[in-house]
């Protein structure tokens, strides 16, 4: 495999599972009942709850990232933490744009790119540095 193929596929998958594990656990929210249909219409714990899992796996982005990059695990991670911080950024700006408190408190759409360095930086840091084979 190319190592840019490697590379890339390294920050996509990091990215991919941050993703797609907060759009699962919002979408079990929601069916559950814990969240309402509205996101207008949730608490600020519920927002707050929210937050905390998308912390949570932002760390697991991080973690493979670094997990499965071919070398560099930490360069990867940045590179994975810009584009959170850049999209997170896009979705401060999409928040103030589209409407603001209809989609909730702004201390959650800000929390969102603040969160990315340091949360993709820690699991970063847990995933255990890969062995090179040795011959």
């Amino acid at each position: 495999m190319r190592p840019w193929l490697a590379s890339a596929g390294a920050v996509a998958a990091g990215f991919l599972v941050t993703a797609a594990a907060s759009i699962a656990a919002d979408a079990v929210m929601h069916a559950t009942g814990i969240f309402p249909s509205s996101p207008g219409a949730m608490s600020d714990p519920l927002f707050a709850l929210a937050s905390a899992y998308r912390a949570l796996f932002t760390v697991a982005g991080g973690y493979a990232t670094a997990r499965l990059a071919p070398d560099r695990p930490m360069r990867h991670a940045w590179i994975l933490a810009g584009i959170g911080l850049v999209a997170g950024l896009a979705g401060v700006v999409a928040y103030y744009v589209i409407g603001g408190a209809e989609l909730g408190p702004a201390w959650y759409a800000i929390s969102i790119p603040v969160e990315a360095i340091p949360c993709v930086w820690l699991g970063a840091r847990l995933a255990p540095a890969r062995r090179s084979a040795v011959a």
